[in-house]
């Protein structure tokens, strides 16, 4: 199965840091992003990626055509009867195959899914954006949207409020929680599980894909809600990017799925 991940957008609230580059590139644990992203599907062994680049997308590229060398140990001949080479030493990882996708600088993301369609299969495939991170389980997520039948389904999450929550008797607190679950009820999480007719609800580029798409698909009876009440995070400003950092160097890390099962195996 595809998963199609969304990392074009101009990520003009996290400015302080791509000005420099996209904000899937932004680093937490000294990783981008996009990579604990792709590591968690991968811990369910989802290891197809189809990813929507736009602005700066070469930085992007880069990055994967780089990656075995810059991740790995090199040796490096200076010279001599053979000539100058280098050679990479293979780190074990997850076998990847990652298509990087041009879908236009100030193309929307609902137009960003439709560009996509040809480096999906014509099958089921998984969506989600560049800049969230969660432990939800991707095998119930799957076998919830198999169960059902529709065309799109959604993780719906209620993450943490960004302010204390109080309680009022009049006048009088009677409970006060510092940044409790937020109450205001569930929004969407995005990692999506979609049926290829859904790109036939995204009529082009300037389409937001949370907008007109969504909506239609509801409206049609054909959009369902997985409820994922673990750990869920989006990146959206450069507070977010402090938090996520503060909780990786602490070690409280619940979307780095991957690592449980590598102390489960040890």
């Amino acid at each position: 199965m595809r998963v199609a991940i969304l990392a074009g957008g101009h990520g003009t609230r996290l400015a302080e840091e791509t000005q420099v580059r996209p904000k899937p590139m932004v680093e937490i644990g000294g990783r981008p992003i996009l990579w604990h992203i792709m590591m968690h599907y991968s811990r369910h062994n989802l290891n197809e990626f189809a990813v929507a680049l736009g602005y700066k997308g070469e930085y992007i590229k880069r990055y994967f055509a780089d990656y075995a060398a810059l991740n790995g140990d090199l040796t490096v001949r200076m010279g001599g009867p053979g000539g100058a080479s280098v050679r990479a030493h293979e780190r074990p990882h997850p076998e990847w195959t990652v298509d990087l996708v041009e879908t236009g600088a100030d193309t929307m993301t609902g137009g960003r899914v439709k560009r996509l369609a040809p480096w999906l299969g014509g099958e089921t495939f998984m969506l989600t954006w560049g800049d969230g991170v969660s432990d939800v389980d991707l095998d119930e997520l799957l076998a919830f949207h198999r169960s059902h039948g529709k065309l799109a389904t959604v993780t719906a999450v209620r993450p943490p409020a960004r302010y204390g929550h109080m309680v009022f008797d009049g006048a009088r607190v009677t409970k006060f929680a510092e940044k409790p679950q937020a109450a205001e009820g569930w929004i969407n999480g995005a990692f999506f599980v979609l049926e290829p007719q859904v790109l036939d609800y995204i009529a082009g580029d300037q389409i937001m894909f949370e907008h007109e798409p969504l909506e239609r698909l509801a409206s049609d009876g054909e959009l369902m809600a997985y409820h994922h009440r673990g750990f869920w995070a989006c990146m959206d400003t450069l507070r977010d990017k402090t938090k996520l950092e503060e909780m990786w160097a602490s070690g409280n890390r619940p979307w780095a799925t991957w690592e449980r099962e590598q102390c489960a195996s040890s």
